[in-house]
Protein backbone atom coordinates (compact mmCIF):
# COMPACT_ATOMS: atom_id res chain seq x y z
CA UNK A 1 0.00 0.00 0.00
CA UNK A 2 1.46 3.36 -1.08
CA UNK A 3 1.66 5.83 1.79
CA UNK A 4 4.31 8.08 0.23
CA UNK A 5 3.40 11.63 -0.69
CA UNK A 6 5.27 13.88 -3.10
CA UNK A 7 4.88 17.26 -4.79
CA UNK A 8 3.07 15.78 -7.80
CA UNK A 9 0.33 14.38 -5.58
CA UNK A 10 -0.03 17.66 -3.72
CA UNK A 11 -0.26 19.57 -6.99
CA UNK A 12 -2.93 17.17 -8.28
CA UNK A 13 -5.06 17.89 -5.20
CA UNK A 14 -4.51 21.62 -5.65
CA UNK A 15 -5.66 21.48 -9.29
CA UNK A 16 -8.77 19.55 -8.31
CA UNK A 17 -9.64 22.02 -5.57
CA UNK A 18 -9.32 25.05 -7.83
CA UNK A 19 -11.50 23.36 -10.44
CA UNK A 20 -14.04 22.40 -7.78
CA UNK A 21 -14.22 26.00 -6.63
CA UNK A 22 -14.88 27.13 -10.21
CA UNK A 23 -17.60 24.49 -10.74
CA UNK A 24 -19.44 25.30 -7.52
CA UNK A 25 -19.34 29.05 -8.18
CA UNK A 26 -20.70 28.52 -11.69
CA UNK A 27 -23.51 26.29 -10.43
CA UNK A 28 -24.51 28.89 -7.83
CA UNK A 29 -24.36 31.72 -10.37
CA UNK A 30 -26.62 29.63 -12.59
CA UNK A 31 -29.16 29.64 -9.73
CA UNK A 32 -28.99 33.42 -9.69
CA UNK A 33 -29.44 33.55 -13.45
CA UNK A 34 -32.46 31.24 -13.33
CA UNK A 35 -34.02 33.08 -10.40
CA UNK A 36 -33.48 36.61 -11.64
CA UNK A 37 -36.09 39.05 -12.91
CA UNK A 38 -36.11 39.85 -16.63
CA UNK A 39 -33.88 42.82 -17.26
CA UNK A 40 -32.27 42.69 -13.81
CA UNK A 41 -28.57 42.10 -13.45
CA UNK A 42 -27.77 38.89 -11.58
CA UNK A 43 -25.31 38.73 -8.74
CA UNK A 44 -21.96 37.13 -9.49
CA UNK A 45 -19.00 36.03 -7.45
CA UNK A 46 -16.25 38.54 -6.81
CA UNK A 47 -12.84 36.87 -6.71
CA UNK A 48 -10.24 38.06 -4.22
CA UNK A 49 -6.76 36.56 -4.67
CA UNK A 50 -4.58 36.96 -1.60
CA UNK A 51 -1.17 36.00 -0.28
CA UNK A 52 -0.33 35.04 3.27
CA UNK A 53 2.75 36.70 4.82
CA UNK A 54 3.83 33.39 6.41
CA UNK A 55 3.53 31.53 3.10
CA UNK A 56 0.91 30.47 0.62
CA UNK A 57 -2.37 32.16 -0.13
CA UNK A 58 -5.73 31.60 -1.68
CA UNK A 59 -8.67 32.73 -3.75
CA UNK A 60 -11.80 33.89 -1.95
CA UNK A 61 -14.96 34.03 -4.07
CA UNK A 62 -17.92 35.83 -2.52
CA UNK A 63 -21.41 36.50 -3.87
CA UNK A 64 -23.61 39.03 -2.08
CA UNK A 65 -27.14 40.43 -2.30
CA UNK A 66 -28.40 38.09 -4.98
CA UNK A 67 -31.99 37.44 -5.96
CA UNK A 68 -31.70 33.83 -4.77
CA UNK A 69 -28.55 33.80 -2.61
CA UNK A 70 -28.14 36.43 0.07
CA UNK A 71 -24.50 35.54 0.62
CA UNK A 72 -22.18 32.75 -0.47
CA UNK A 73 -18.49 32.27 0.15
CA UNK A 74 -16.56 29.62 -1.77
CA UNK A 75 -12.99 29.76 -0.54
CA UNK A 76 -9.80 28.10 -1.75
CA UNK A 77 -6.64 28.28 0.33
CA UNK A 78 -3.22 26.65 0.27
CA UNK A 79 -1.14 27.84 3.18
CA UNK A 80 2.20 27.00 4.76
CA UNK A 81 2.47 26.79 8.52
CA UNK A 82 5.73 27.10 10.47
CA UNK A 83 4.30 25.50 13.62
CA UNK A 84 0.98 23.69 13.89
CA UNK A 85 -1.45 25.41 16.30
CA UNK A 86 -3.16 23.55 19.16
CA UNK A 87 -6.41 23.06 17.20
CA UNK A 88 -4.53 20.99 14.61
CA UNK A 89 -2.18 19.05 16.88
CA UNK A 90 -4.46 18.19 19.81
CA UNK A 91 -5.32 14.87 18.12
CA UNK A 92 -1.71 14.46 16.97
CA UNK A 93 0.49 15.45 19.93
CA UNK A 94 3.58 14.16 18.12
CA UNK A 95 3.08 16.96 15.58
CA UNK A 96 3.03 19.83 18.06
CA UNK A 97 5.06 22.64 16.51
CA UNK A 98 5.58 20.77 13.22
CA UNK A 99 5.84 22.51 9.89
CA UNK A 100 2.84 21.86 7.65
CA UNK A 101 0.83 22.86 4.66
CA UNK A 102 -2.93 22.83 4.40
CA UNK A 103 -5.15 23.23 1.37
CA UNK A 104 -8.84 23.02 0.83
CA UNK A 105 -12.10 24.41 -0.43
CA UNK A 106 -14.65 25.53 2.13
CA UNK A 107 -18.03 27.04 1.41
CA UNK A 108 -21.16 28.30 3.08
CA UNK A 109 -24.26 29.38 1.18
CA UNK A 110 -26.95 31.50 2.85
CA UNK A 111 -30.00 31.65 0.55
CA UNK A 112 -32.47 34.53 0.76
CA UNK A 113 -35.61 32.39 0.80
CA UNK A 114 -36.23 30.77 4.23
CA UNK A 115 -37.47 27.65 2.45
CA UNK A 116 -34.01 27.00 0.97
CA UNK A 117 -31.60 25.57 3.56
CA UNK A 118 -28.23 26.99 4.42
CA UNK A 119 -25.56 24.56 3.21
CA UNK A 120 -21.91 23.99 4.01
CA UNK A 121 -19.16 21.87 2.49
CA UNK A 122 -15.46 21.47 3.02
CA UNK A 123 -12.73 19.26 1.59
CA UNK A 124 -9.12 19.58 2.69
CA UNK A 125 -5.68 18.01 2.83
CA UNK A 126 -3.07 18.43 5.57
CA UNK A 127 0.57 17.49 5.19
CA UNK A 128 2.78 17.83 8.27
CA UNK A 129 6.52 17.29 8.66
CA UNK A 130 7.43 16.20 12.21
CA UNK A 131 10.12 18.20 13.97
CA UNK A 132 12.27 15.07 14.31
CA UNK A 133 12.71 14.92 10.52
CA UNK A 134 10.71 11.73 10.00
CA UNK A 135 8.52 11.17 6.93
CA UNK A 136 5.64 13.60 6.33
CA UNK A 137 2.24 12.66 7.72
CA UNK A 138 -0.83 13.45 5.64
CA UNK A 139 -4.55 13.23 6.13
CA UNK A 140 -7.75 14.28 4.39
CA UNK A 141 -10.89 15.71 5.92
CA UNK A 142 -14.17 17.29 4.98
CA UNK A 143 -17.83 16.63 4.35
CA UNK A 144 -21.06 18.54 3.86
CA UNK A 145 -24.14 19.31 5.94
CA UNK A 146 -27.55 20.92 5.53
CA UNK A 147 -29.22 23.45 7.84
CA UNK A 148 -32.89 23.96 6.92
CA UNK A 149 -35.32 26.41 8.52
CA UNK A 150 -38.52 24.97 6.99
CA UNK A 151 -37.48 21.42 6.11
CA UNK A 152 -39.10 19.30 3.42
CA UNK A 153 -38.83 15.59 4.13
CA UNK A 154 -38.11 14.67 0.51
CA UNK A 155 -35.23 17.18 0.40
CA UNK A 156 -33.64 15.75 3.54
CA UNK A 157 -34.02 12.20 2.23
CA UNK A 158 -32.51 13.26 -1.12
CA UNK A 159 -29.54 14.90 0.63
CA UNK A 160 -28.76 11.74 2.57
CA UNK A 161 -29.30 9.44 -0.39
CA UNK A 162 -26.70 11.43 -2.33
CA UNK A 163 -24.33 11.07 0.61
CA UNK A 164 -25.03 7.33 0.85
CA UNK A 165 -24.55 6.73 -2.87
CA UNK A 166 -21.20 8.52 -3.08
CA UNK A 167 -19.93 6.52 -0.12
CA UNK A 168 -20.99 3.09 -1.42
CA UNK A 169 -17.98 2.49 -3.73
CA UNK A 170 -15.72 2.96 -0.71
CA UNK A 171 -17.41 0.46 1.58
CA UNK A 172 -20.75 -0.28 3.23
CA UNK A 173 -19.58 1.13 6.56
CA UNK A 174 -18.47 4.52 5.22
CA UNK A 175 -21.82 6.31 5.09
CA UNK A 176 -23.10 5.22 8.53
CA UNK A 177 -19.73 6.02 10.12
CA UNK A 178 -19.31 9.46 8.58
CA UNK A 179 -23.02 10.27 8.92
CA UNK A 180 -22.86 9.58 12.67
CA UNK A 181 -19.65 11.63 12.91
CA UNK A 182 -21.47 14.54 11.25
CA UNK A 183 -24.37 14.31 13.70
CA UNK A 184 -21.93 14.35 16.62
CA UNK A 185 -19.71 17.12 15.24
CA UNK A 186 -22.37 19.64 14.22
CA UNK A 187 -24.02 19.63 17.63
CA UNK A 188 -24.55 22.68 19.82
CA UNK A 189 -23.95 21.34 23.32
CA UNK A 190 -25.16 24.50 25.03
CA UNK A 191 -28.45 24.31 23.09
CA UNK A 192 -28.86 20.55 23.17
CA UNK A 193 -29.64 20.35 19.46
CA UNK A 194 -28.03 19.54 16.13
CA UNK A 195 -27.13 22.44 13.86
CA UNK A 196 -29.14 20.90 11.03
CA UNK A 197 -30.03 17.56 9.49
CA UNK A 198 -26.44 16.46 8.96
CA UNK A 199 -24.74 14.79 6.05
CA UNK A 200 -21.13 13.59 6.14
CA UNK A 201 -18.12 14.54 8.22
CA UNK A 202 -14.70 12.90 8.31
CA UNK A 203 -11.21 13.79 9.44
CA UNK A 204 -7.81 12.12 9.83
CA UNK A 205 -8.51 10.06 6.72
CA UNK A 206 -5.34 8.21 5.69
CA UNK A 207 -3.70 4.80 5.54
CA UNK A 208 -3.45 4.47 9.31
CA UNK A 209 -7.05 5.32 10.16
CA UNK A 210 -8.99 3.92 7.20
CA UNK A 211 -6.52 1.62 5.45
CA UNK A 212 -6.81 3.67 2.25
CA UNK A 213 -3.80 4.78 0.25
CA UNK A 214 -3.41 8.37 -0.95
CA UNK A 215 -5.17 7.73 -4.26
CA UNK A 216 -8.27 6.26 -2.62
CA UNK A 217 -8.46 9.08 -0.08
CA UNK A 218 -8.14 11.61 -2.88
CA UNK A 219 -10.88 9.84 -4.84
CA UNK A 220 -13.17 10.11 -1.84
CA UNK A 221 -12.42 13.85 -1.61
CA UNK A 222 -13.47 14.20 -5.25
CA UNK A 223 -16.69 12.25 -4.65
CA UNK A 224 -17.62 14.45 -1.71
CA UNK A 225 -16.93 17.62 -3.67
CA UNK A 226 -19.20 16.53 -6.52
CA UNK A 227 -21.74 15.15 -4.06
CA UNK A 228 -22.32 18.59 -2.59
CA UNK A 229 -23.58 19.89 -5.94
CA UNK A 230 -25.60 16.74 -6.61
CA UNK A 231 -27.28 17.25 -3.25
CA UNK A 232 -27.92 20.98 -3.11
CA UNK A 233 -28.91 22.02 -6.64
CA UNK A 234 -32.18 20.00 -6.74
CA UNK A 235 -33.10 21.48 -3.34
CA UNK A 236 -32.56 24.98 -4.69
CA UNK A 237 -34.66 24.20 -7.74
CA UNK A 238 -37.53 22.86 -5.63
CA UNK A 239 -37.72 25.68 -3.09
CA UNK A 240 -36.21 28.95 -4.30
CA UNK A 241 -39.53 30.25 -5.67
CA UNK A 242 -41.64 29.23 -2.66
CA UNK A 243 -43.52 32.29 -1.31
CA UNK A 244 -42.61 33.30 2.23
CA UNK A 245 -43.90 35.70 4.85
CA UNK A 246 -42.19 38.33 6.99
CA UNK A 247 -42.61 36.02 9.99
CA UNK A 248 -40.85 33.19 8.16
CA UNK A 249 -38.01 35.54 7.25
CA UNK A 250 -37.73 36.59 10.91
CA UNK A 251 -37.55 32.93 11.97
CA UNK A 252 -34.79 32.33 9.41
CA UNK A 253 -32.73 35.15 10.93
CA UNK A 254 -33.35 33.80 14.43
CA UNK A 255 -32.14 30.34 13.43
CA UNK A 256 -29.13 31.84 11.69
CA UNK A 257 -28.07 32.95 15.15
CA UNK A 258 -27.53 29.30 16.00
CA UNK A 259 -25.25 29.02 12.97
CA UNK A 260 -23.15 31.91 14.23
CA UNK A 261 -22.96 30.38 17.70
CA UNK A 262 -21.71 27.07 16.35
CA UNK A 263 -19.07 28.56 14.07
CA UNK A 264 -17.61 30.80 16.76
CA UNK A 265 -17.74 28.33 19.65
CA UNK A 266 -17.15 24.86 18.19
CA UNK A 267 -16.02 24.83 14.58
CA UNK A 268 -12.45 23.49 14.35
CA UNK A 269 -11.86 25.14 10.98
CA UNK A 270 -12.61 28.57 12.43
CA UNK A 271 -10.41 27.90 15.45
CA UNK A 272 -7.58 26.57 13.28
CA UNK A 273 -7.73 29.59 10.99
CA UNK A 274 -7.60 32.08 13.83
CA UNK A 275 -4.90 30.20 15.74
CA UNK A 276 -2.70 29.82 12.65
CA UNK A 277 -2.76 33.55 11.93
CA UNK A 278 -5.07 32.96 8.99
CA UNK A 279 -6.86 35.57 6.91
CA UNK A 280 -9.70 36.80 9.10
CA UNK A 281 -11.94 37.90 6.21
CA UNK A 282 -11.77 34.41 4.69
CA UNK A 283 -12.21 32.63 8.01
CA UNK A 284 -15.34 34.56 8.98
CA UNK A 285 -16.92 34.67 5.52
CA UNK A 286 -19.15 31.81 6.69
CA UNK A 287 -21.14 34.24 8.83
CA UNK A 288 -24.58 35.21 7.51
CA UNK A 289 -25.10 38.85 6.53
CA UNK A 290 -28.03 39.11 8.93
CA UNK A 291 -28.92 37.13 12.06
CA UNK A 292 -30.92 37.73 15.22
CA UNK A 293 -31.38 36.48 18.75
CA UNK A 294 -34.48 36.42 20.94
CA UNK A 295 -34.75 35.90 24.68
CA UNK A 296 -36.52 32.63 25.57
CA UNK A 297 -38.22 32.21 22.23
CA UNK A 298 -40.49 29.15 22.20
CA UNK A 299 -42.32 28.14 19.01
CA UNK A 300 -45.93 27.13 19.42
CA UNK A 301 -46.69 23.41 19.31
CA UNK A 302 -48.02 22.32 15.95
CA UNK A 303 -46.30 25.05 13.95
CA UNK A 304 -43.57 24.47 11.34
CA UNK A 305 -41.17 26.28 13.65
CA UNK A 306 -41.92 23.78 16.41
CA UNK A 307 -41.55 20.92 13.93
CA UNK A 308 -37.97 21.97 13.16
CA UNK A 309 -36.63 21.36 16.67
CA UNK A 310 -39.13 18.70 17.68
CA UNK A 311 -38.31 16.39 14.81
CA UNK A 312 -35.69 17.48 12.30
CA UNK A 313 -32.84 18.66 14.52
CA UNK A 314 -32.31 15.19 15.94
CA UNK A 315 -30.14 12.39 14.49
CA UNK A 316 -32.22 10.00 12.40
CA UNK A 317 -31.90 7.34 9.73
CA UNK A 318 -33.16 9.53 6.91
CA UNK A 319 -32.62 7.16 4.02
CA UNK A 320 -36.00 5.44 4.09
CA UNK A 321 -38.27 8.12 5.53
CA UNK A 322 -41.04 9.12 3.15
CA UNK A 323 -43.91 10.40 5.31
CA UNK A 324 -44.38 14.02 6.25
CA UNK A 325 -43.80 15.06 9.83
CA UNK A 326 -46.39 13.70 12.23
CA UNK A 327 -45.86 14.14 15.98
CA UNK A 328 -47.77 10.89 16.59
CA UNK A 329 -45.83 8.88 14.00
CA UNK A 330 -43.57 6.09 15.38
CA UNK A 331 -40.56 7.63 13.57
CA UNK A 332 -40.86 10.67 15.87
CA UNK A 333 -39.57 8.73 18.86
Amino acid sequence: MNTHINDDKILAVRRFLLNLQDNICQALEDQEQAGGVDGASCAKFVSDVWERPDGGGGRSNVLSDGMVIEKAGVMFSHIHIHALPPSASERHPQLAGAQAQAMGVSLVVHPKNPHVPTSHANVRLFVATPADGSDPIWWFGGGFDLTPFYPVMSDVVHWHRVAHQLCQPFGDDVYPTFKAWCDDYFYLKHRGECRGVGGLFYDDLNTTTQGWDFGRCFAFMQAVGQGYLDGIIPIFNSNKNTPYTADERAFQLYRRGRYVEYNLVYDRGTLFGLQSNGRTESILVSMPPLASWAYRYEPKMGTPEFELTDFYLKPRNWLNLTDKYNPQHPQNT
